[in-house]
C-alpha cells in the first residue's frame, strides 16, 4: 500500500513538472530546444524591446581602462576582455569574453588567472594534424567555461603574409588551405564546450604596424583565392558563432564597416548565419557601420564614440538604420548563442576546477607535434643518456620558456619566471612560462655535468663550451601584438653569439623559440636546429622530449623561412618606422601568390621551404595514384618508414597546372599525417577541394577550372627533391562560391 501511494506521489510530482515545462515552453517558446537555432532566435526577438535589443548590440571592455576613465560593469568578469549585457526576463545570458587562441588570457596584477597556454597558433598549423589543432582547442575552450565564459576570442587565421609581422604566432602560416583547416579544427574543439568561438580578423589584417590607419589595396579575385579562403575554408571546418572584423581598411573601406566583405562574403556569398562583433576599437561609424553587416560594437571605450549605444537607437527611431536591420543584428547573436550551446548550457556563477596536470598534457603534445627538425647533419640528435659535459647557453633556458605578447598572453600558474623584461607594459610583459628546458634535461642526465650560461657574453659562452661534449644554444625572437619587427634576424647579438659558441664546439645544437621565421647566418656552423616556436605551459618538458629523442620530432613548416629580408615582396615593411596616425596604402601586389607561391614564381631558394620537416626515422613517399572523376581529383599513395624507429610524416600533395595560367606554378592541394612504425608502410589518400583548381572569377563570383592536364605531385615539402608526380586531366567546370558544382556547367 506505501509502495503504491509512493509511486503515486511520483507520478503526480513528475506530471507537474511536465505541465510547468510545457506551461514555461509554452511562455518562452524560444527556450525549446527542439526548435532549430533560427526559430528560436526570432521568436526571441520578437519579445524584446528596442532597449533590449540595443543592449544585445553593445559590448564593453571586460577590464578597468584608466586611461579614459572607464570602469568595468560590475556583472563583468575581472581581467576579461568584454563584457555584453543579456535579457534576464527572457532567459538569454549575459556574454562573458576572453582572449584568445592559445588559452584564458589575463591582463596581469594580482587578479590574473592561471590558466594553461597551448602552444602558439604557429607550432599548432605545424603539427598539420587535425586531431591535436582540435584537442587543443577543447582544452581551452573547457577553461574558458571553467572560468565563467561563454564566447572566446579565437579562430586567428590571418595568413603570413609578411614573415615580420609581430602577430604571425597566433595564426595558422602561410597556405590558405592548411590555415584554414587548422584553425577551423581548434574553433570546433573550442565550441564543443557549449561556447562561442570567433574567427578572425576579417580581413587582411596581415600587419600589426599602423593597422588601425593603413589601407589594403588588392584584386578581389587575389583576396578570394588567399586570405579570404583561408577564412572561408575555417568558417566551414568550424561553424563558428561569431565572426571579428578587423582594424585595418580594405581598398578604402573600414573592414567593420565594408559592405562588400559583411554583407557581400561573408553573409550573402558564404552563408555566415552568426554576428560580426567589431575588433576592440575598429567601429568608426553608426548608420554605414550597422548597414554595412556589423552587428555588435565591442569594448567600448576603445572607440572614439559609443556608436551602437544611443546614436543607434536613435538611428533606428529616424528610419536611417531600419528596425528590421537591428533585428537581424539580435537575431544573429542569439542564434550563436543558441546554435551553440550557450543558452541551453549557462556557465556557472563561480569559477569551476581546472585539471591543471592533464590540460598542461595536451599542451605538451601539440609542442612536441609541431616542433620542427630544421637540420640534423652527422645524426647528432637525438642525445644520448651517457653525455659527460653539457652546455645550455641561452635564452632564459635555466627559468623557462618563451611567450608571445599582446591580447592573447596567458598568465601561468606560478607567474613570470623571468620578470622585467622590457617591454613590461602591453603589448608585454616578455613573458616566460615556468617550465625550465635546463631542469628537464637536469632530469635527463644526472650524472653529466650541466653547466649553464646566459650568453650575454658570446667569449665567455664559447669558453663554456670549448669544454663539452655538446652544447645547446637557446635562441629567442620575442614578438607581439600591435609590433612589427624591422628585420628577420634574431634580436640581441644572438647571431653572433651562436656563431661564436659553434666556433668554439662543433658539436652545438640550436634550438629556436621564436615567433615566426628567422634568418640563421649561421647554419653552416652548426649540425641541427630545432623550431620550438612558443611552446607552451609544459615547452621545457616537451623540448627535452624531443632533444633526447622521447618523442620522434615530426612538425613540417607552416611557413617559409627567408633567406634574406630581400627575398620578400616587400623588402622592407610599409609602415616602418611607426608614427602615430599616420595613413598609407599597403599594395599587395603579389596578389594571391602567398610565401611558397611567391618563391616559386620568382625562382628563389629558401632556407627551408614551406613543409619541411625532418624526422630521427627516414620516410619513403609512393605509389602515387590520381584520378578525376565527375571533376573531382583524389590521389592515393604510400607512406613508408625505412628506418629503425617509429615516426610520423606529413605527406604533401600539390597540384600543379600544366597549361593553366595559376598565381604561381603550384598550390597545396591536400596533406595527411601517417604514424608509421619501422618497416612498415600506411596506405593514405587526400580528396582536392575543386576551388584548389580553379581561377576565382570576380564578375560571376564563381570558381574556375580550365579544361588541361594538372600535375598531381607527392612531397614532404615545397621543394622536396625525391618528390614524385603524375598527371590527370580535367574537363572545364564552373563552381559556386562555395566550391559546388554549378549544374550543366
Amino acid at each position: 500500500m506505501k509502495l503504491k501511494q509512493n509511486l503515486t506521489l511520483v507520478s503526480l510530482a513528475l506530471a507537474m513538472w511536465c505541465t510547468g515545462a510545457v506551461s514555461a515552453e509554452q511562455d518562452k517558446p524560444w527556450m525549446d530546444t527542439h526548435r532549430p537555432a533560427a526559430e528560436r532566435a526570432r521568436l526571441a526577438v520578437q519579445a524584446m524591446t528596442l532597449d533590449e535589443k540595443l543592449k544585445l548590440v553593445y559590448g564593453y571592455l571586460g577590464a578597468d581602462f584608466k586611461e579614459k576613465n572607464s570602469t568595468r560593469p560590475a556583472e563583468s568578469h575581472k581581467q576579461s576582455a568584454g563584457f555584453v549585457y543579456g535579457v534576464p526576463r527572457l532567459g538569454i545570458p549575459n556574454i562573458w569574453e576572453t582572449d584568445a587562441g592559445v588559452g584564458v588570457a589575463s591582463q596581469g596584477g594580482p587578479d590574473a588567472r592561471p590558466a594553461t597556454a597551448l602552444p602558439s597558433g604557429l607550432n599548432t598549423a605545424a603539427t598539420w594534424d587535425l586531431r591535436t589543432a582540435q584537442a587543443g582547442g577543447a582544452m581551452i575552450g573547457a577553461e574558458a567555461r571553467a572560468y565563467g565564459f561563454n564566447v572566446m576570442l579565437a579562430g586567428g587565421v590571418n595568413l603570413m603574409r609578411d614573415p615580420r609581422n609581430g602577430r604571425n604566432f597566433e595564426y595558422g602560416g602561410e597556405d590558405p588551405l592548411l590555415a584554414g583547416r587548422i584553425v577551423g579544427a581548434q574553433i570546433k574543439g573550442i565550441q564543443s564546450n557549449h561556447i562561442v568561438s570567433t574567427l578572425k580578423h576579417f580581413a587582411l589584417n596581415d600587419q600589426e604596424s599602423s593597422r588601425t590607419t593603413l589601407n589594403v589595396k588588392i584584386d578581389d579575385a587575389a583576396a578570394r583565392m588567399s586570405d579570404l579562403l583561408a577564412l572561408q575554408i575555417a568558417n566551414e571546418e568550424g561553424n563558428p558563432g561569431a565572426v571579428m572584423c578587423a582594424y585595418n581598411r580594405i581598398n578604402g573601406v573600414y573592414s567593420c564597416e565594408n559592405d562588400y566583405l559583411l554583407n557581400g562574403v561573408l553573409k550573402k556569398d558564404w552563408g555566415f548565419k552568426g554576428w560580426v562583433m567589431s575588433d576592440w576599437g575598429a567601429v568608426h561609424s553608426t548608420v554605414q557601420a550597422a548597414n554595412a553587416g556589423l552587428d555588435q560594437q565591442s569594448g567600448m571605450p576603445f572607440d572614439l564614440s559609443d556608436y551602437f549605444g544611443p546614436p543607434l537607437k536613435e538611428a533606428v527611431q529616424n528610419g536611417w538604420v531600419a528596425e528590421s536591420r537591428l533585428d537581424d543584428m539580435v537575431g544573429r547573436i542569439l542564434y550563436g548563442l543558441f546554435e551553440h550551446g550557450v543558452v541551453d548550457h549557462p556557465v556557472a556563477p563561480a569559477p569551476q576546477t581546472i585539471d591543471a596536470k592533464a590540460h598542461a598534457a595536451v599542451s605538451q603534445q601539440d609542442a612536441q607535434e609541431g616542433m620542427v627538425l630544421l637540420k640534423n647533419a652527422r645524426r647528432t640528435l637525438p642525445l644520448g643518456t651517457g653525455l659527460k659535459r653539457v652546455a645550455v647557453i641561452g635564452g632564459h633556458a635555466d627559468r623557462g620558456v618563451l611567450a608571445g605578447g599582446g591580447s592573447s598572453l596567458v598568465y601561468p600558474a606560478g607567474g613570470n619566471a623571468v620578470p622585467g623584461i622590457a617591454p613590461t607594459t602591453w603589448p608585454g610583459p616578455v613573458m616566460y612560462y615556468p617550465s625550465s628546458p635546463l631542469k628537464a634535461i637536469q632530469k635527463r642526465l644526472p650524472r653529466a655535468a650541466i653547466a649553464y650560461n646566459d650568453g650575454l657574453d658570446p667569449a665567455a659562452a664559447a669558453n663554456l663550451a670549448r669544454d663539452s661534449d655538446v652544447v645547446i644554444v637557446f635562441a629567442t625572437q620575442w614578438t607581439g601584438e600591435g609590433v612589427d619587427m624591422e628585420t628577420l634576424a634574431l634580436p640581441d647579438k644572438q647571431d653572433a653569439l651562436v656563431a661564436a659558441v659553434a666556433t668554439a664546439n662543433p658539436n652545438t645544437v640550436v634550438v629556436l623559440e621564436t615567433g615566426g621565421p628567422v634568418t640563421m647566418p649561421w647554419l653552416d656552423q652548426v649540425p641541427a636546429v630545432l623550431e620550438a616556436w612558443y611552446p607552451g605551459s609544459a615547452g621545457g618538458e616537451a623540448i627535452a622530449a624531443v632533444l633526447f629523442g622521447e618523442v620522434n620530432p615530426s612538425g613540417h613548416l607552416p611557413a617559409t623561412f627567408p633567406a634574406a629580408d630581400a627575398q620578400l615582396p616587400r623588402a622592407a615593411l610599409d609602415g616602418l618606422p611607426w608614427v602615430p596616425d599616420r595613413r598609407f596604402d599597403v599594395d599587395y601586389h603579389e596578389g594571391a601568390a602567398v610565401g611558397y607561391k611567391w618563391f616559386d614564381l620568382k625562382g628563389l631558394t629558401p632556407l627551408f621551404p614551406f613543409g619541411h620537416g625532418l624526422s630521427y626515422t627516414e620516410f619513403a613517399l609512393g605509389d602515387l595514384a590520381a584520378d578525376a572523376k565527375d571533376g573531382i581529383v583524389r590521389a592515393s599513395f604510400t607512406v613508408r618508414n625505412t628506418g629503425r624507429v617509429s615516426g610520423k610524416e606529413v605527406a604533401q600533395v600539390y597540384v600543379s597546372p600544366l597549361n593553366a595560367h595559376w598565381e604561381a606554378p603550384k598550390r597545396l592541394a591536400g596533406f595527411q599525417k601517417v604514424d608509421v612504425k619501422p618497416g612498415a608502410a600506411v596506405k593514405a589518400s587526400v580528396t582536392v577541394d575543386p576551388r584548389l583548381l580553379a581561377m576565382y572569377d570576380s564578375a560571376s563570383r564563381t570558381w574556375r577550372v580550365e579544361k588541361g592536364d594538372y600535375r598531381i605531385t607527392l612531397a614532404a615539402s615545397a621543394a622536396d627533391p625525391k618528390a614524385t608526380s603524375t598527371v590527370v586531366h580535367l574537363d572545364a567546370a564552373v563552381y559556386d562560391v562555395n566550391g559546388k558544382r554549378v549544374a550543366g556547367q
